[in-house]
């Protein structure tokens, strides 16, 4: 993979949602051709420990705070993330088809569940030799936090000038924004620390672990936390099966499975870093969408 550098420019902001820092960055990426000029950015991501999960002191209702936590510390190893979520452009190329509600190429593509994400990653697999697949929830966080400790990358709060959600309710002290009913499309609004963008909002983003109503028992080690709970045990073969295995997709489509960030439809509490959501295998929906990882490879 021949890698390149980029420069992008990070804000930081305070509580009342002014910005107090503007900073210049640069990460290495390697970039994927896909089709006719249609390409992936991948950005690589440091390996590092942090800590997983909402501190109690962030407001939260607490009925949600109990699946935020407890917080732990995750150690993660050096691998690449999509520096945008997928957008329809390049699912279109892969797919040949396009399922999204809301339409324009450079917007991400949404209305895409854990099946039709799976089937992607093949297609590419044989397109390009290499296995892309989701992130682990905890790479996710730790992609997404980019080494900040606060409720988002850009600091204490957000605005609707940096991130697309429900801006009708702001959190903390901001000013209400916009509501923008819809996608925008991709790096329309400032990238955090490791330079990717819509980290926060847009689109809520699949991971490839399972729901798991809080993190006791969570694996440490930065990998996807696989093990199916409630009614989605298997046995396959005498073993428990592998739910990221396809043989698994098909009878084993009643589980739940971890989204991470909020979306455009979202409030801002929604949208923090340590936040998380559930769906169903099946669920596609218009908020829903997702981006690429890669394990590293010397």
């Amino acid at each position: 993979m021949l890698s390149r550098t980029f420069d992008f420019q990070t804000v930081t902001i305070d509580a009342m949602g002014q910005v107090i820092n503007l900073h210049q960055d640069q990460a290495e990426f390697f970039t994927e051709n896909l089709a006719n000029n249609i390409t992936l950015d991948m950005v690589k991501i440091p390996g590092g420990t942090f800590q997983m999960g909402s501190p109690n002191t962030e407001p939260e209702d607490e009925r949600v705070a109990r699946y935020l936590g407890p917080l732990h510390q995750v150690n993660i190893k050096l691998f690449y993330m999509g520096k945008y979520l997928v957008t329809q452009e390049q699912w279109q190329a892969v797919m040949g088809s396009n399922p999204s509600f809301f339409e324009g190429k450079k917007l991400p593509v949404e209305s895409v569940d854990i099946g039709q994400i799976m089937r992607f990653c093949k297609k590419l697999l044989q397109k390009t030799g290499k296995k892309y697949r989701l992130p682990s929830e905890a790479e996710w966080e730790y992609a997404c936090r980019a080494g900040t400790l606060t409720p988002f990358s850009f600091g204490e709060t957000i605005t609707t000038d940096l991130v697309n959600y429900n801006g009708v309710f702001s959190y903390g002290n901001a000013c209400n924004g916009v509501y923008r009913k819809q996608t925008t499309e991709v790096g329309n609004f400032p990238p955090n620390n490791f330079g990717l963008y819509d980290m926060h909002g847009n689109l809520w983003e699949w991971c490839s672990d399972r729901w798991h109503d809080n993190y006791g028992g969570a694996p440490t080690d930065g990998s996807s936390w696989k093990t199916p709970t409630e009614n989605c045990w298997i046995i396959h073969r005498g073993t428990w099966n592998d739910p990221n295995d396809e043989s698994c997709w098909e009878t084993n489509t009643n589980g739940t499975w971890v989204m991470r960030g909020g979306s455009w439809f979202n409030l801002a509490v929604n949208c923090r870093s340590g936040c998380r959501e559930w769906n169903s295998f099946y669920d596609g929906g218009r908020c829903n969408g997702f981006r690429l990882a890669l394990t590293f490879s010397s």
